[in-house]
């Protein structure tokens, strides 16, 4: 008896079916892409620069979508595993600092004592649920990634556990851990609204 492994089928489409499956399939879900890019950077160039290198990788590996499965799933799973190589990437490099521009800055007589700010707090300030979207962003980006897939995109544990290639028991364990810290973090927003 041979075991067989499951390998992705490789397909030839022609230059004309790829294009089709890319307009049909893919560029239907570029706006939430690009919101789940923008909730794991923070930033709307970076996320922008997320969905595309996302939309090149899905077009430059056509050949292993099968066309009419889940197309949403498959460019999360791309989405994701771009964004957590260029995490990895950027985390060990040091940080670049223009110093000349820092010491300026803080030696012009204009400085305001709150010079500093949160970005993450700055780019949220002015959206709807202020307090969720801190909540949420606060969040190590295992847990807030769970979160924005099940509670906001609408994904099932099995297509969870896909995209982000993990047991489905670690997917149902990271969002009741996620939910908790939320309901935690939330819980006085909550009871001044009026919840108990």
């Amino acid at each position: 008896m041979t075991n067989q492994v499951d390998t992705p089928v490789k397909r030839t489409y022609s230059e004309a079916k790829k294009v089709r499956v890319f307009d049909g399939e893919f560029m239907p879900h570029v706006d939430s892409m690009y919101n789940f890019a923008y909730r794991l950077t923070f930033d709307e160039d970076d996320a922008k620069d997320l969905v595309q290198d996302t939309y090149m990788k899905a077009f430059r590996f056509i050949n292993s979508f099968q066309e009419g499965t889940n197309a949403k799933a498959w460019l999360y799973r791309i989405l994701k595993n771009s964004f957590i190589n260029d995490y990895r990437k950027k985390s060990k490099q040091p940080a670049k600092v223009d110093y000349q521009e820092v010491e300026q800055f803080y030696n012009s007589e204009d400085t305001p004592s709150t010079a500093t700010v949160d970005l993450r707090l700055e780019t949220t300030k002015d959206m709807i649920g202020d307090e969720i979207s801190n909540a949420l962003n606060s969040l190590a980006v295992d847990f807030r990634t769970v979160v924005i897939l099940c509670d906001l995109e609408g994904f099932t544990y099995e297509e969870m556990a896909k995209i982000l290639d993990i047991p489905i028991g670690t997917v149902r364990s990271r969002l009741h851990r996620a939910r908790n810290l939320l309901r935690e973090k939330l819980g006085s927003y909550a009871m001044s609204m009026g919840y108990n």
